[in-house]
C-alpha cells in the first residue's frame, strides 16, 4: 500500500465483478479497478449468506491475496463481513433469508480458520445474542461495526460497551433519527469514540445530511466508503436492485472528493476521512 493512498473499507465489487464468488481472479479485478481510480487499499466486503457461502467468498479473497495483481491494483487488506447477524427489519438490499440470529456457536462456524483475514464485522446490537457476539469479536481483535440495525440509542450504547467501535454506512439501513429517540444514527453523530462510515455519492445521503455529519462529527472519526457493487455503465451513480431498493454505489473513493468539495467540506477533512481515519481504524502499518 502506497503511503497516503485512499483506503476503502467497504466495497462489494466494481465493474462486472463482486465478492459473491469462488474465483479469486474476480477479487483481483475488483482491486485493479479500484486501484486504477486512485484507491490504494480495499477491504472486500462479504454479503450475508450461509456459513458455507460466506466461507467460500472469504476463501476467494484469501487466495487472491496470495496471488499477484497488476501494478495498478489496490492492496487487499482482508475482509469485512456485512452480516449475517443483522436485523431483518433493516436488511436493506441484503437477502432477508440469509440473516442469522447471533450466537457464538455460529460465529465460530463462520470464522474458524479465517480469524486473521476478518478485519471488520457488521452486527445489529439489539438482536438477541448480539452483545456476546460483539464481545467475542472484539476479544479476537476484529473491529465491530453496528449496522443494518433498528437499535435505539440505548441499545447502540450497549453495543459500544460490549466492544463495537464503528457504524456501517451511517443513516442507511438503520432506525431513522427522531428528536425523542436519536437511535444508532444519533449516537454515531455525538459519540467521540465511534467511527462512522459515510457514503458520499450524493444519493445515499442528501447533501444537507453530509454537511450535518461533517459539522457534528469529529473529523477524525469519519470514514469515507463507497459500498460499491457489481455494475456496468453506471459509474458515479447509486445502484438499485430489481425491487427498486438502493443496493450500493458505482463510485470510487475519488468521486467522493467532488461531491463533498461541492458542498464546502474542506479538502483536508475529506482526505483524512479517506486516508488517515480508515488507516487508524484498522491500525494499519506501512505495507
Amino acid at each position: 500500500m502506497k503511503e497516503g493512498g485512499l483506503i476503502d473499507l467497504h466495497t462489494h465489487g466494481a465493474g462486472g465483478y463482486d465478492t459473491r464468488t469462488d474465483d479469486p481472479q474476480h477479487i483481483l479485478r475488483i482491486a485493479e479497478l479500484h486501484g486504477r481510480a486512485g484507491t490504494r487499499a480495499v477491504l472486500p466486503t462479504i454479503y450475508s449468506g450461509t456459513a458455507a457461502r460466506m466461507r467460500r467468498d472469504m476463501e476467494a479473497v484469501r487466495r487472491a491475496m496470495e496471488m499477484t495483481g497488476t501494478t495498478e491494483s489496490a492492496t487487499i487488506l482482508g475482509v469485512h463481513l456485512e452480516g449475517p447477524f443483522l436485523n431483518p427489519a433493516r436488511c436493506g438490499a441484503q437477502d432477508r433469508d440469509s440473516i442469522v440470529r447471533p450466537s457464538t456457536a455460529f460465529l465460530k462456524r463462520l470464522t474458524e480458520g479465517y480469524e486473521d483475514l476478518i478485519k471488520i464485522i457488521t452486527v445489529a446490537p439489539e438482536m438477541p445474542g448480539a452483545l456476546k457476539v460483539i464481545e467475542k469479536c472484539a476479544e479476537a481483535g476484529i473491529r465491530v461495526n453496528m449496522g443494518h440495525s433498528d437499535a435505539t440509542c440505548r441499545q447502540a450504547l450497549e453495543g459500544k460497551k460490549a466492544g463495537a467501535s464503528g457504524v456501517t454506512h451511517l443513516f442507511n439501513a438503520m432506525r431513522p433519527f427522531h428528536h425523542r429517540e436519536p437511535g444508532i444514527a444519533g449516537l454515531a453523530l455525538i459519540d467521540e469514540d465511534l467511527y462512522a462510515e459515510v457514503i458520499a455519492d450524493g444519493v445515499h445521503l442528501h447533501n444537507g445530511t453530509l454537511r450535518l455529519i461533517f459539522c457534528c462529527k469529529s473529523h477524525d472519526r469519519i470514514i469515507l466508503v463507497t459500498d460499491s457493487v457489481k455494475v456496468r455503465g453506471k459509474k458515479g451513480k447509486a445502484v438499485y436492485n430489481r425491487a427498486g431498493a438502493l443496493a450500493g454505489s458505482g463510485i470510487t473513493l475519488r468521486d467522493s472528493f467532488a461531491v463533498l468539495g461541492n458542498i464546502g467540506v474542506r479538502q483536508g477533512a475529506i482526505a483524512g476521512a479517506a486516508i488517515n481515519n480508515p488507516k487508524r481504524y484498522l491500525k494499519l502499518r506501512k505495507i
